[in-house]
């Protein structure tokens, strides 16, 4: 899954996509890199990151999924918890919603999803991205996560939404502490054993920076590190920057798990 962030202040690549020309051209960039879903998104979720209304989410990501579906087939991801910007990227050709308030912060999604019969990212996050680094405390991670997960896998059940359209993402970054997030990615197999798909998404984040002391730029081999332990656990859809690294990388991995 490739990032491409149509927003200003995104912690990574804010600011160098809110062209739709250059938003399009970097999709078809990731397109030909061999990149299988682009996640699109029109509103940072960064911590500390503000809000931004559903008309201004709308304007940053219609033209580009309208663009990218002139030229390409490939599945398009919407990272939104409002169910009006779902609803009408789903209606241009989107093809799966990401949604890192797993189906709280609008309670409109759960039913747009199971209507339109469309993958749904249920994501783990304490709080909102304006203060989910406030709390960071569990009385045991992995299981705290599985409880969640339980309870977000019910709420989409009750409204209709097939098993087999779950995806499960454990929030790396998203109110954890530093050495949560890897013990995420190394007890990911408890996750995993719930009977979900799960995506990963490590790339380029404030953990592997603190851990190497690196800026954003410069996290390239602790996002590959990152996500070869996480596939090695289970992960089946990584989430990222770098696709021709991360490709590259998966060959390898792939040849390993045989």
């Amino acid at each position: 899954m490739g990032i491409l962030n149509v927003t200003p202040d995104s912690f990574s690549d804010g600011g160098q996509f809110t062209s739709p020309q250059h938003a399009r051209d970097h999709a078809i960039k990731m397109v030909t890199e061999g990149v299988d879903i682009i996640d699109i998104g029109g509103e940072s979720t960064r911590p500390g990151a503000k809000p931004v209304s559903l008309k201004e989410e709308l304007k940053r990501i219609k033209p580009v999924i309208g663009a990218i579906r002139k030229e390409s087939d490939c599945l398009i991801s919407i990272d939104t918890y409002k169910a009006s910007v779902a609803e009408v990227a789903l209606d241009l050709g989107a093809n799966i919603v990401n949604d890192i308030s797993s189906l709280s912060f609008d309670k409109n999604m759960a039913h747009l999803v199971s209507k339109n019969n469309v993958p749904i990212i249920l994501m783990h996050m304490q709080g909102s991205p304006q203060n989910m680094q406030l709390n960071t405390s569990y009385d045991n991670l992995i299981n705290d996560l599985i409880i969640f997960f339980k309870s977000k896998i019910k709420i989409a059940s009750e409204a209709g939404i097939s098993n087999n359209m779950i995806i499960l993402d454990p929030g790396i970054g998203f109110g954890k502490k530093v050495q949560d997030n890897f013990e995420i990615i190394r007890e990911l197999k408890q996750i995993k054993a719930m009977g979900y798909p799960i995506l990963l998404g490590p790339s380029r984040k404030s953990f592997i920076g603190q851990v190497l002391d690196l800026p954003v730029e410069d996290r390239l081999e602790g996002t590959m590190a990152s996500i070869s332990a996480g596939i090695l656990n289970g992960a089946n859809i990584v989430r990222v920057h770098d696709i021709i690294e991360t490709k590259r990388t998966l060959s390898v991995i792939e040849k390993i798990i045989g």
